[in-house]
């Protein structure tokens, strides 16, 4: 690898103040360190925009777009790919944190296979009794998702990957997007879902690390979008998502994957969703829910897939509404 440039890390921030310095802390510490940063403030109520200015005014690996109003994590982050001009690209969220090792390990991966992506897990961090934040463990899923180590491998070979659904555990060849035209929805949370499974999709061959490549905060506030799946639109959201990443696996001709991906869908999130609608004050929401699970039945039904106890419960409570 040369000085020039080689990968171009996207991040996107909306009212992020209190954890964007820690997020830009961190590609700082990258032991890679031939990395641009495209920083999009998306129309920030609070000192984001200022923050992400005073980085580049600091560093010029840092370049800076301030929207004039908010278009959401995928309209930041197809802007964002719109201003690559590296061989590689990855995302990281303002709120979140890049272990120091993850650009070199990824980067350095592809550099090596060839592959058109590679990817590794991830840790939450949750708030803690200090007023800070601690590292998790990496989940069961994750886990199958990214152990062992493999090196051009496809999604026919290792289903288990379609668990890693996020857009910042990854970095891909820049060609690879355009080559497939690849773009983040908008005016949609869940974004990433979709355009990862697109990636596995229609990749020739990606690479996995076991490495932990970056931190996923869980707001003490409780503003991120996973902890407001108790409102109708972000449920909404979530179910068109996961529909939609099951119909880019099934039409492209993965059914192993989509059959793993269902069964990802009735372990982790019914029954997590089952819990919160079986609480909630809204028929809309049980509904919704219902209508959900009776499609995910069916497509389990289809594909003889195996459903745990845990999932058949969840299952059975969502499929009465």
């Amino acid at each position: 690898m040369t000085d020039r440039p080689i990968v171009t890390i996207i991040v996107p921030g909306y009212d992020v103040e209190p954890y964007a310095q820690e997020a830009l802390a961190s590609l700082r510490a990258q032991t890679l360190t031939n990395w641009v940063a495209i920083l999009i403030d998306d129309a920030s109520n609070d000192a984001t925009g200022a923050i992400f200015d005073r980085a580049a005014a600091e560093d010029s690996r840092f370049r800076t777009v301030r929207l004039p109003r908010q278009g959401g994590l995928g309209a930041a982050r197809n802007i964002g790919l719109d201003r690559v001009g590296t061989p590689y690209v990855g995302f990281l969220d303002a709120d979140d944190v890049l272990m120091p090792g993850a650009l070199a390990r990824l980067v350095g991966m592809l550099e090596a296979s060839g592959s058109d992506f590679a990817l590794g897990a991830y840790v939450r961090l949750h708030p803690d009794a200090d007023g800070g934040y601690t590292a998790g463990d990496v989940q069961p899923w994750i886990a199958a998702a990214t152990v062992p180590e493999r090196v051009g491998t496809t999604i026919d070979a290792h289903p288990e990957a379609s668990a890693n659904i996020v857009a910042w555990s990854k970095v891909s060849r820049r060609d690879f997007w355009t080559r497939h035209g690849l773009r983040f929805p908008e005016g949609k949370l869940y974004e990433d879902q979709i355009v990862a499974q697109a990636m596995y999709a229609h990749a020739r061959r990606f690479d996995v690390v076991p490495d932990v490549i970056a931190h996923w905060r869980v707001r003490a506030d409780g503003s991120s979008i996973t902890q407001r799946e108790a409102q109708l639109d972000v449920l909404r959201d979530c179910l068109e998502a996961m529909d939609a990443g099951l119909r880019v696996l099934e039409t492209n001709g993965h059914p192993l994957a989509a059959q793993v991906r269902i069964r990802t869908i009735l372990t982790m999130d019914l029954p997590r969703l089952t819990m919160i609608a079986q609480e909630h004050a809204s028929v809309a929401y049980r509904q919704a829910l219902g209508v959900f699970a009776r499609g995910v039945w069916d497509r389990a039904v289809a594909a003889r897939t195996g459903l745990p106890p845990d999932a058949e419960a969840a299952l059975a409570a969502a499929r009465v509404w």
